[in-house]
């Protein structure tokens, strides 16, 4: 699947997992029949889990009183986006810090900008080889997560370089602080070395669903779009 394309001035990066019901560990069957008889008319029965491939997890997800997708205004969905990559200016499978977000975003982050992390030490997540010596991903906590509340963020991505599954002690105070503020997170975000800048205009829309906590997204940047620049 290509992941870059070229509209006039603007540039547009995939950053979407390619999904294959082949070959996902994740429920993703497809059920394809015919209504039409004689005269086609194709329909597929999808059977997928919530959180499958690039997906966009909202406030349900942690409480049954916070919003669904389709409770969150569409402009939680995209907008000014911001790629942190630490590279390797953090050590491997170490806590990202305040510190560490003041120091790389260097005052550009504004309220409500969506923020997606990286690293070098990058591992595919949910995999046999998560939290094992092989794993040497950046980690998150509540010291970032309430980072990112008091900057007003509307959304915090990943990239393979930072782990969201390291252990309950940090995953959930870092979900339960941002979601309690209608911030999502957007999660398995591919293709994020093929970005030409730091700063782009981003959209993830999941389908508007009553009562669904996450939805797999068709995420993706454009660069060079007026007003969503450094």
């Amino acid at each position: 699947m290509n992941s870059v394309y070229q509209m006039g001035d603007l540039r547009i990066v995939d950053l979407t997992k390619e999904l294959d019901p082949a070959t996902e560990t994740r429920r993703c069957h497809m059920y394809r029949f015919n209504t039409g008889g004689p005269i086609p008319d194709f329909h597929t029965i999808m059977d997928l889990t919530s959180h499958l491939g690039t997906h966009c997890e909202c406030p349900y997800h942690h409480d049954d009183n916070w919003p669904s997708v389709a409770q969150l205004p569409l402009t939680t969905f995209l907008g000014r986006a911001i790629y942190l990559d630490f590279k390797d200016t953090v050590a491997p499978y170490t806590h990202i810090t305040a510190a560490d977000l003041d120091r790389i975003t260097e005052g550009k982050i504004k309220e409500g900008d969506i923020v997606i992390l990286d690293s070098a030490y990058k591992m595919t997540p949910f995999t046999p080889d998560t939290n094992t010596e092989k794993d040497h991903r950046l980690l998150i906590n509540a010291e970032v997560a309430e980072w990112f509340r008091d900057h007003k963020v509307k959304c915090v991505g990943f990239g393979d370089g930072v782990s969201i599954e390291n252990s309950n002690e940090d995953v959930k105070p870092f979900h339960d602080i941002l979601m309690a503020e209608n911030i999502v997170f957007l999660e398995v975000l591919k293709n994020l070395e093929q970005l030409k800048s730091d700063v782009f205009f981003m959209s993830y829309s999941p389908l508007p669903i009553h009562g669904l906590d996450s939805c797999p997204v068709r995420a993706y940047a454009i660069e060079g779009l007026p007003g969503f620049t450094e």
